[in-house]
């Protein structure tokens, strides 16, 4: 029989691959739940093992060296190769359950028309989705991940950003007429405004933004979800105050943005978990395949 060969240290490639993917030593340890010298260590070893500098190391940056470049090329296909042959090993019955709490917008619009490549990818992944309130204070209970509308979320999950919004007012074709094409207190201040109860702050750095500080809307209307914000808009309800995130995807027609000015909101997109809850296939999965979609 030919000998055996030695393989690698599994523990210092996965904490490899992660420094490279997530593009820093930090995230990686923190996503591990390492400590900066633990992850350093699982890379010295795997340096020993390969007889080559992987990273230059510069105060606590880590850069990858040509042959740390050349070293992930080749290897990184491999982790998912082997990752998908033991997947394909177990029980073809074993279903994989994931509960995820998800904003239903975001679901709705973004994540439903990206599902079946998910599906394709690893069909034994099943989803149960809970659109609930506060869906970060369920982790660890009733679900075991979510994504989460935030300005930032605690610093005991381990989180990542999945976009950056833009704050706009929208309104239907009749009101923006009446309202007109520049910013105008007088006329602002007989509308009524629609804004979410998950974005506070975005009618006043809108305001700020437009240099609109003292504005006293005639009433303030406040919906928990973008949906009936956007179904009141059109019906000429009043003025909506929402992400373009929310608008560019819906495509309605039936409204226009008011002023021609782009406000940098507070809040974004999260994807939030318990740094242990990485280590489980289900939620691994799908977190490793959001950042890729790059949804």
């Amino acid at each position: 029989m030919p000998a055996t060969r030695r393989l690698p240290p599994l523990r210092a490639l996965e904490a490899f691959v992660r420094i490279v993917r997530l593009g820093s030593a930090k995230a990686a340890a923190h996503e591990l739940g390492l400590s900066p010298s633990a992850l350093s260590r699982r890379v010295g070893s795997l340096e020993d093992f390969v007889g080559k500098r992987l990273f230059t190391r510069q105060h606590q940056a880590m850069k990858l060296t040509d042959d740390g470049q050349a070293f992930y090329a080749a290897v990184s296909p491999k982790l998912e190769e082997l990752a998908e042959a033991v997947e394909s090993q177990m029980e073809a019955g074993n279903v994989m359950r994931l509960h995820l709490g998800i904003p239903a917008l975001f679901a709705g619009e973004r994540l439903f028309p990206r599902l079946p490549e998910l599906r394709k990818l690893h069909p034994r992944l099943h989803i149960d989705f809970d659109t609930g309130a506060q869906l970060d204070s369920e982790l660890g209970d009733s679900i075991d991940a979510a994504i989460v509308l935030s300005k930032e979320p605690d610093p005991a999950l381990h989180s990542v950003r999945l976009d950056h919004n833009k704050v706009h007012a929208f309104a239907s074709p009749a009101l923006a007429a009446e309202i007109g094409a520049t910013p105008d207190v007088a006329r602002l201040s007989k509308q009524t405004f629609v804004i979410s109860t998950d974005l506070p702050e975005s009618f006043d750095v809108w305001k700020s933004a437009l240099g609109l500080e003292k504005l006293e809307p005639a009433a303030i209307d406040h919906f928990d979800s973008a949906q009936l914000i956007i179904a009141a808009a059109t019906q000429g309800l009043g003025v909506a105050i929402l992400h373009d995130d929310h608008f560019l995807r819906e495509g309605d027609d039936r409204l226009v943005r008011l002023f021609d000015i782009e406000v940098n909101s507070p809040y974004s997109y999260w994807f939030v978990c318990r740094p242990k809850a990485l280590e489980t296939r289900p939620v691994r999965i799908f977190y490793d395949w959001l950042v890729k979609a790059g949804l």
